[in-house]
C-alpha cells in the first residue's frame, strides 16, 4: 500500500475515534488496538485507577494504545518528553505529572480532531507544562537534541516508513536520551496471509515489525542498549471470533499464530558521544 494511502486511512480512523471519544463514546473501535466483540486483550487494564482517576474522561476514552509507556519509561522530574502519535493525550498528561512543573511534555499528532480533543483534555486537566504539536512522526517538528525521552503507544507500527521515524527519534533526542515505546511486535516466521489477518484484528494498518527487524532498524538509526520486552502476548483464543468471522479455522491456525504477536516495551538509548557505547556513554 502506498505511503500516502496508509497515512490517509490512519488519519481517517483516528479522526473517527477522536470524535467518538469527544462525544462520550468509546473511540477504541477505530484504533490500532481495537477490541473485537467484547474481547479486549490489547487495551484492557493498561492504566491503574490512580492514573486514570486524575484525568478527564475523554482522555481515557480516547486511549488507543497497547501499553503504558509512561509507567515503564522511568521519567524523572525536570525531563522533556515527546509522545509520538499522542492521540487524545493520555500519555502526555501522565508524563507531565511525572516530570513535574520543571519538566515539559510534548504530544505530536497529525490528526486535527485528535489535537483538538487533546488540547481540550489539557485544559480540563490544567496542565501548564504540556504542548501539542501538529505533524508527522516521520518529520518531527522539533530541533536536534531537544528532548530527554521519547515515548509512543502502539503508533510506530502504523508508520509506512519506520526507518525514517526511528532516524527522526534519534535526531531529536539529546545525547544520552532514552527511547521508551510500547508497540505491537511479531516473532518468528508467520505466513503472510495469516499475518495480515491477525494484524487486521489488532487494527494495525501498516503492520508490526518482527522483533529482529525492529532491533536492526534501531541499530541502523544509531541507537544502543536495545531491549525488547514482551508485555502482553496475544493468543489465538483472543482472535477466535474475528478469525471465524473471516471464514478462518482458528484451530487450524493456532500453531501459526499463538504467541507470535505481542505488545512489547522497547527501550534504546542515544549514545552520549559518537562512537562511544561503553557504560559511561549509554547510561
Amino acid at each position: 500500500m502506498p505511503d500516502a494511502s496508509i497515512k490517509t486511512i490512519v488519519r481517517e480512523k483516528y479522526a473517527e475515534a477522536a470524535l467518538a471519544a469527544g462525544s462520550g463514546g468509546c473511540g477504541c473501535g477505530s484504533s490500532c488496538a481495537a477490541p473485537i466483540e467484547g474481547v479486549d486483550p490489547i487495551t484492557a487494564g493498561l492504566y491503574s485507577e490512580i492514573e486514570t482517576g486524575s484525568l478527564p474522561d475523554t482522555a481515557v476514552l480516547a486511549s488507543l494504545g497497547c501499553g503504558n509507556p509512561t509507567a515503564l519509561a522511568e521519567l524523572k522530574a525536570g525531563e522533556i518528553v515527546l509522545d509520538l502519535g499522542s492521540g487524545g493525550g493520555i500519555d502526555v498528561l501522565l508524563s507531565a505529572k511525572r516530570v513535574g512543573p520543571t519538566g515539559r511534555a510534548y504530544g505530536l499528532d497529525m490528526t486535527d480532531e485528535m489535537l483538538a480533543l487533546a488540547r481540550d483534555n489539557q485544559r480540563k486537566a490544567g496542565a501548564d507544562n504540556v504542548e501539542f504539536l501538529k505533524g508527522d512522526i516521520e518529520a518531527i517538528p522539533l530541533p536536534d537534541n531537544a528532548v530527554d525521552v521519547i515515548i509512543s503507544n502502539c503508533v510506530i507500527n502504523l508508520a509506512a516508513d519506520k526507518d525514517k521515524v526511528l532516524r527522526e527519534a534519534f535526531r531529536v533526542l539529546k545525547p544520552g536520551g532514552r527511547f521508551a515505546v510500547s508497540d505491537v511486535v511479531t516473532k518468528g516466521e508467520i505466513p503472510e496471509q495469516v499475518r495480515l489477518d491477525v494484524l487486521a484484528w489488532v487494527g494495525c494498518i501498516a503492520g508490526a515489525l518482527d522483533e529482529g527487524d525492529y532491533q536492526t532498524k534501531l541499530l541502523a538509526a544509531g541507537f544502543a542498549g536495545i531491549d525488547i520486552e514482551p508485555t502482553r502476548i496475544y493468543r489465538v483464543e483472543d482472535a477466535r471470533s474475528f478469525l471465524s468471522g473471516k471464514g478462518i479455522d482458528a484451530d487450524e491456525l493456532a500453531s501459526q499464530v499463538d504467541g507470535k504477536f505481542f505488545s512489547a516495551f522497547i527501550r534504546a538509548t542515544k549514545p552520549k558521544a559518537t562512537g562511544c557505547c561503553g557504560p559511561d556513554c549509554c547510561n
